[in-house]
């Protein structure tokens, strides 16, 4: 058995981004984060919400790259890192979205920005509208869960989602493979390097992750009842060689009534803040930066 270093490589992380890391308690669960910067009045906050079998560390390659200004949230979502996982919770979109809600509300936000990778696409989209509308400024959606594929899917009712083969590995060379996949699908070291790093972790907590994906795939389409009839600024980043949430997702996105700002990158795969870090950084930026107060 390989020994786990992620609980080092984690505090590293931390001391090198320059983050203080808190926890507290929400709904029976100890919630971890690490936060850059303070709020108050005017100044931006944008919250950092991590997808499936992932962590707040995964936003590593962008912190550098956001402005020194913004107060900066990224959590370990529960069921995930640091974060308490309770066998007998619920992890759909819509119990995460409630925790979170508790954890922000009350904290003095005036401007917050939510930006979510995959399921915590998914699971910003609800908070946004559970939030007090006048402090949610904008949503950023990064290969969002939840979105349906065309316009014939049925989104009152569940989809079997198979991506818990790719996304819940039981060997270290599943974990190499999932690594891979989350990319644009081609080998490459990097993935075998994150397997060794992240792998002993990974297969740790198999059940639990077992437990959470029946819980999303139980209400699949959870944002669209949001997203429908939403006016909270939108932004959409996607890549084009995305195996994990396909790229013809977008096209839900595309309708003029969406008024969406839709990022799409050529040759990247499922994240693009890790594939393509100063493209991606430099377009929340920018979109934020449009909605800061005068």
């Amino acid at each position: 058995m390989m020994p786990n270093l992620w609980p080092l490589a984690r505090t590293s992380h931390r001391w090198l981004q320059r983050m203080t890391r808190h926890e507290t308690q929400v709904d029976q669960h100890r919630l971890v984060w690490l936060e850059r910067g303070s709020p108050r009045p005017g100044r931006q906050t944008v919250v950092l919400i991590h997808g499936f079998a992932a962590m707040k560390e995964n936003w590593g390659a962008w912190l550098p790259l956001l402005p020194r200004d913004w107060h900066i949230l990224a959590l370990d979502l529960p069921g995930f890192g640091e974060s308490d996982y309770r066998a007998a919770a619920s992890y759909s979109y819509e119990p995460q979205a409630a925790r979170l809600c508790d954890w922000l509300s009350g904290r003095g936000l005036s401007h917050i920005h939510l930006v979510g990778s995959s399921m915590g696409g998914a699971i910003a989209t609800v908070l946004a509208h559970r939030l007090d509308s006048g402090i949610v400024r904008s949503l950023t959606l990064m290969n969002s869960a939840g979105i349906p594929e065309g316009p014939d899917v049925d989104v009152h009712r569940p989809a079997r989602n198979h991506n818990d083969r790719i996304l819940i590995p039981d060997t270290l060379a599943g974990a190499c493979r999932m690594f891979n996949q989350v990319g644009n699908g081609k080998a490459n070291p990097l993935g075998v390097v994150m397997a060794g790093l992240l792998g002993p972790d990974l297969l740790k907590r198999a059940n639990a992750h077992r437990h959470i994906f029946a819980d999303l795939n139980a209400d699949t389409y959870a944002p669209v009842r949001y997203l429908e009839n939403s006016r909270i600024p939108l932004q959409v980043h996607w890549g084009d060689r995305d195996r994990i949430t396909p790229t013809a997702c977008v096209s839900y996105f595309q309708r003029p009534s969406m008024n969406a700002d839709i990022q799409l990158y050529r040759g990247v795969g499922h994240l693009p803040m890790l594939e393509v870090p100063r493209r991606s950084a430099r377009a929340l930026k920018a979109f934020i930066e449009r909605r800061a107060p005068a």
